[in-house]
């Protein structure tokens, strides 16, 4: 293990002390949260995150709902609002969604509503508007957050995807919020549905993925969508494809298939200028970086397409950044860790002291 991958000697215990619905932890410049998934209660574990973006474990906040205890094969299990005040968590054993408020030295659960579904996996809100992703019955649906910080459904809000066993990864409005996108491993397809004034959704159009096994997705700027292509998990054959987002949900392709050199990539992550683009290569170990160009044009920073690394086996999956723009963060999966990097002016990652003490199971992550 290299100087940089030194673990923070932060115990499961230590993790997972707090009370069962409400965590004040003292305040800290950041933060950045994940969940234990576990069968038994599923947790929201949070961590401070320090000025020099180091994690300390800052104890947990139950969900009211119960996790898988294994892998989603998703994105977004865990979304912050736009503005900060809120945070979502998908409790995908016991078909149900969880939402937090956030403060500045902790969160507090507010409420749980069933997700419209079976097996949600991912979640994503724009303003008071909400939908969640169910994989198990290939389907998403819609809620509103009250202004008294409770969960509703919203009537005639559940669509369809392209069919049934399409693995859908995950759901995301894009930043506008006017969109819907959802990305489909099994079926190769994107699904997009124009969003109406009242939250609900206009039937779905069914778009080719460029590359194969489209997984993980992010926004950029001036409408860009940056998709990742783990390609089946074919040693070495992963890649990035860049889009245009019409406002009808057409997608146009700028960058194709543009290649990690790696293997499985899933997670995207766009920096917060809109820059840079990283995904994580769970079969490598690592994490590629991209550079951004004006029109959404990808360029690999490392002709290795290794930006960042995070071990031997260690599977990084999801990914984070700060609210400041200056690190990621990375769940590292079969080694129950948090990666943490600086991101460079050029978009370099340079490690820094990785969080420990993560149950198996662990999934979703999110940082401010």
């Amino acid at each position: 293990m290299s100087r940089h991958h030194v673990l923070v000697l932060v115990t499961a215990s230590a993790v997972l002390s707090g009370s069962a619905h409400l965590a004040f932890p003292q305040a800290a410049p950041g933060a950045v949260y994940t969940m234990s998934n576990a069968p038994a209660g599923n947790q929201i574990l949070i961590f401070n995150r320090a000025a020099d973006g180091t994690l300390t474990a800052a104890g947990h906040v139950a969900t009211g709902g119960a996790g898988t205890g294994g892998g989603l094969g998703n994105q977004g299990a865990l979304t912050l609002s736009d503005d900060g005040r809120w945070l979502l968590a998908v409790n995908a054993a016991s078909n149900d969604v969880s939402l937090f408020a956030v403060r500045a030295n902790g969160v507090e659960f507010a409420d749980l509503a069933a997700s419209g579904g079976v097996r949600p996996v991912s979640v994503t809100v724009h303003d008071d508007l909400v939908y969640v992703l169910n994989a198990g019955n290939d389907m998403v649906s819609g809620l509103r957050i009250t202004p008294h910080g409770r969960l509703a459904p919203i009537d005639g809000s559940t669509h369809g995807l392209s069919g049934s066993g399409t693995g859908p990864a995950q759901v995301s409005f894009t930043p506008d919020g006017r969109v819907l996108v959802v990305t489909e491993k099994n079926t190769n397809f994107i699904d997009t549905f124009q969003v109406g004034g009242d939250g609900r959704l206009a039937d779905a159009r069914t778009l080719p993925s460029h590359g194969a096994t489209p997984f993980g997705f992010a926004f950029g700027k001036r409408d860009q969508l940056f998709v990742s292509e783990a390609f089946g998990g074919a040693a070495n054959a992963s890649a990035v494809s860049s889009y245009d987002v019409d406002r009808d949900g057409s997608l146009t392709l700028e960058s194709g298939s543009i290649p990690t050199n790696q293997s499985a990539a899933c997670w995207v992550l766009v920096t917060k200028g809109g820059r840079f683009a990283y995904t994580s290569n769970t079969g490598s170990g690592s994490i590629s970086g991209y550079g951004i160009d004006h029109d959404g044009g990808l360029a690999l920073l490392t002709p290795t397409g290794r930006t960042g690394v995070t071990g031997a086996s260690s599977a990084p999956i999801d990914l984070a950044s700060s609210d400041d723009g200056r690190f990621l963060y990375s769940l590292n999966s079969a080694i129950h860790t948090i990666g943490a990097f600086r991101i460079e002016s050029g978009g370099q990652l340079v490690a820094m002291p990785f969080a420990g003490g993560l149950p198996a199971g662990a999934n979703g992550l999110a940082a401010r």
